[in-house]
């Protein structure tokens, strides 16, 4: 008997400025990144809920960037790229709760560990400006 193999297509936003595109904010702050911001500071949530706290800090990152949009399109977007797997819509209450369960600690600890990898940085946690070539 043959087998066959069934694989999923994937789409993929068409630019940098596209709905779903947001997903690039992993690559800059890997899940791991994230998890381990959590653990340190003790705010991985302790149930199962409709808006963990991993998502809550990719939500409040997104929400940096679209500064003009409320929680719940800040939200739609971070879920735009996920054709065919829709997740449950959390009400903008529910986004609120999230944000304030969560607090400002892992917020803080993320950009320290994200400021301490950038090239310029020194050991007293100041940063050294880069010398601009003149063009």
């Amino acid at each position: 008997m043959e087998q066959a193999a069934i694989t999923p297509t994937v789409g993929v936003a068409a630019d940098v400025f596209s709905p779903g595109h947001i997903g690039e904010l992993t690559r800059i702050v890997p899940f791991e990144m994230v998890d381990e911001v959590l653990a340190e500071t003790r705010t991985v949530q302790q149930r199962v809920r409709l808006v963990p706290s991993r998502v809550t800090v990719y939500l409040l990152l997104a929400g940096a960037l679209f500064a003009e949009l409320g929680y719940r399109q800040v939200f739609d977007r971070l879920c735009a790229g996920l054709a065919g797997l829709p997740p449950n819509r959390p009400s903008g209450s529910a986004l609120r709760q999230a944000r304030q369960r969560l607090g400002t600690a892992p917020l803080k600890a993320l950009f320290d560990l994200v400021r301490g990898g950038l090239p310029g940085s020194r050991a007293d946690g100041r940063r050294v400006p880069a010398a601009v070539e003149p063009g």
